[in-house]
């Protein structure tokens, strides 16, 4: 395993100093998945959600976290991402909607966090306005779970180049 780059000689937490490195043209993309009951699905493709546009709103969402990310995590730089992107796949399966983030910068450091932010507030957004309907009448949730939350592919290439 590698050196772990966020804890300094003394053990304490650090950031990153990424000044020496060439900025480079990078793009992350990563995935995760809520599973719902195929009811909760309909209703999302119906647009029939109390809430409103799950989909739309859980888009915005993973958008907004993916360009607040250094917010949200302490050790992450901040950086101005150029592009940031929130899809959605509801699989033949019908037992889940797949969320996919991709997020570009033009930077010195990886825009992974950014992505993997944007997927997990998308998740999140999309729980919360799908909750009233998944709650079974004892109050639990017995088929919603977040789950396969990953970086699937990150890449740099230099921009001179």
């Amino acid at each position: 395993m590698s050196e772990l780059t966020h804890i300094d000689d003394e053990g304490e937490a650090r950031m990153v100093d990424v000044s020496a490195k060439p900025e480079q043209e990078r793009e992350a993309v990563a995935r995760g998945e809520i599973r719902l009951a195929k009811a909760t699905l309909d209703t999302i493709e119906s647009g029939q959600a109390a809430k409103g546009n799950v989909l739309a709103t859980a888009r915005l969402a993973g958008i907004m976290a993916a360009k607040k990310t250094a917010d949200l995590i302490p050790l992450c730089h901040p950086l101005t991402i150029t592009h940031a992107e929130v899809g959605f796949k509801i699989p033949e399966s019908r037992d889940r909607v797949v969320i996919t983030a991709t997020a570009r910068i033009s930077a010195r450091t990886g825009v992974e966090m950014e992505a993997l932010c944007g997927v997990s507030a998308g998740l999140l957004c999309a729980w919360d306005m799908l909750k009233p309907i998944e709650k079974d009448s004892e109050g639990q949730y017995p088929t919603s779970r977040i789950e396969d939350v990953r970086v699937l592919r990150k890449s740099k290439a230099d921009p001179h180049h």
